[in-house]
Order: structure tokens, then sequence, then C-alpha cells
């Protein structure tokens, strides 16, 4: 039997690929200045959802009016995080890779918003 080397430096490309993510420094997700001009900045779809998906607490206080570590506000912010996937899917399918407006930015934090607050 043949010793599979095509096999094994794929799967050592993929966890040198994999280590080298996890060390890369990421953007903060809650800092809102990044998004202050996607004319001038363009950003990433993703990088909005995130965003949308890191204030779930803050929205849930807002749909509640309840505080953090209320049982409504820890039931919002449960329900909210279960829908997470499928509103990014919809957002996925629905919105362009590459913010470029305002416009187009307001309607992805709008639509996800809505989408997660769904209960």
């Amino acid at each position: 039997m043949k010793f599979p080397k095509a096999t094994v430096i794929l799967v050592s490309a993929a966890l040198v690929y994999v280590a080298w993510d996890l060390t890369r420094d990421k953007p903060d997700a809650g800092d809102p200045a990044r998004f202050a001009n996607p004319a001038a900045n363009p950003v990433k779809r993703g990088e909005v959802v995130d965003w949308v998906v890191s204030r779930i607490p803050e929205h849930c206080e807002d749909i509640t009016g309840e505080p953090a570590g209320n049982q409504a506000h820890a039931g919002c912010v449960e329900r909210s995080e279960s829908r997470n996937s499928l509103c990014r899917r919809a957002i996925y399918d629905s919105f362009p890779e590459t913010i470029r407006s305002e416009a187009v930015f307001r309607d992805v934090a709008l639509t996800m918003t809505d989408c997660l607050a769904q209960h």
C-alpha cells in the first residue's frame, strides 16, 4: 500500500491555516466607528452581522424593558441566539458581500436585528 502523501500535505496545510487564523487579531465587533463611512471604507457583510449579534443583550434590554440578569431578558437573549444561524443565512442570501453605502448598511443591520428579535 502506497503512503498517501497528497492527503498528508493537504491535511497539514489545513491545520497550519487553522492555527494561523486562530492567532490573527480580530477587529473588535463592538466598535461602531469603523462603520461610519462605508462609501469610503467598505465593510464586509459578515462584520456588520457580527456587530449586530454582539449587541443582542442590549437589544433584549430594549425589547423586554428589563436589565440583564432578569428572566425575561435571559429568555430574549436565548431565543435571539438560537435564531442566529437562520438570520445569518437570510442576510447572506439577500445582501451583497461588501457594503459600500449607508443605506445598505442600515438595511442589513435593521433586517438582522428584526430577524433576531422575532419571538
